[in-house]
């Protein structure tokens, strides 16, 4: 957010209200973002558009679940947030016949069922009541609506509201859970101007889906931050046609916010702590370097040399420092060990 937009106060025309409630219509409403023919693929690439190796990455994650949990007869995959099928389409491609075989592939999704997906395939619009396998949710949360609070002249943290034309003022005091939350894992202090996301609602998201494990993994992938380096202006934004954009609550543009996800890991309630990495040691654990392949190859199978080259090449964009390796990886499991360890 801009120095110049925050500074739009005066006068907020179109419906002024919290960023949440404003986010939630402009995303999922009737007339939403991702109700979208083109789907969010038209407008943001995400680690499933940029390489196939991330599908094959999650299908061997999902094997050592599979693995752990005694190779049940049904095994669920959930794929939260599923877009228009890319991840769980990939995902069934990479898997061995024998685990495919046993596959319960899930699509949660708010859109309709894109023509064409394979007919294993449920799609629906909330995670079965009951998992027993891998639920996987890449860029979910950053897209659960939260409210905005910023800090007033008298150092009062207050919610932010937002006019249809993104115009923004400052509204009633933080109070209650929301001023909770804020105190224990972001607080403002009394600089003017400071902001911060309220994470409540993707907190109260995440515990309400990984409950729905009764035995395997739940994972959540996204961008993220933790309590040792808060942005201190927040990070809201949008994006349009693969450009990132002034956030408008119209639908014509993601509403998009990294995620306290150090919040989310606490609130389960389960006994056993969740684990937080990057997406790179995610990626390295399931054998996803980005190493260069011999050059002796170059010379004894040349079309294999390129492929690898190729394949190499979409590795270190999936774990770059500085981009998609940074993404946060959350992970909970449920009966099992750590499948990353």
């Amino acid at each position: 957010m801009t120095q110049e937009t925050r500074g739009q106060r005066r006068d907020t025309p179109g419906n002024p209200r919290g960023w949440r409630a404003a986010a939630q219509e402009a995303l999922y409403g009737p007339a939403g973002f991702y109700r979208r023919p083109e789907g969010p693929g038209g407008h943001f690439r995400t680690s499933v558009h940029a390489s196939r190796l991330f599908a094959g990455a999650v299908a061997e994650l999902l094997q050592r679940v599979d693995a752990a949990l005694g190779r049940p007869a049904a095994l669920d995959f959930v794929d939260m947030a599923a877009g228009r099928g890319e991840l769980v389409t990939g995902v069934l491609a990479a898997l061995p016949r024998e685990v495919a075989a046993r596959v319960r592939p899930y699509a949660v999704e708010i859109a309709g069922r894109p023509d064409g997906l394979d007919e294993r395939v449920v799609w629906r619009g909330e995670p079965p009541a009951e998992i027993t396998g891998l639920l996987f949710a890449n860029e979910w949360l950053d897209n659960v609506p939260v409210d905005v609070a910023e800090t007033d002249p008298a150092g009062v943290p207050r919610y932010v509201l937002v006019g249809d034309d993104g115009t923004e003022r400052l509204g009633d005091p933080v109070t209650g859970a929301d001023a909770d939350w804020l105190a224990r894992w972001w607080p403002l202090g009394a600089e003017e101007g400071a902001r911060a996301e309220i994470g409540l609602p993707r907190d109260r998201a995440w515990a309400a889906v990984a409950d729905r494990v009764a035995g395997g993994l739940a994972v959540a992938v996204d961008y993220a931050h933790t309590a040792d380096a808060r942005p201190p202006f927040g990070t809201l934004t949008g994006f349009r046609a693969g450009r990132e954009t002034t956030p408008v609550p119209d639908g014509t543009c993601d509403l998009t916010a990294h995620v306290a996800l150090d919040a989310c890991a606490a609130a389960d309630g389960r006994p056993a702590p969740a684990r937080l990495l990057t997406q790179s040691a995610a990626l390295g654990a399931l054998g996803i370097t980005g190493g260069r392949p011999p050059l002796a190859l170059a010379s004894t199978d040349p079309a294999a040399y390129v492929r690898a080259l190729a394949s190499a090449g979409e590795a270190a964009e999936l774990t770059a420092r500085g981009g998609l390796g940074d993404f946060g990886w959350l992970l909970r499991a449920v009966d099992i060990a750590d499948p990353l360890t």
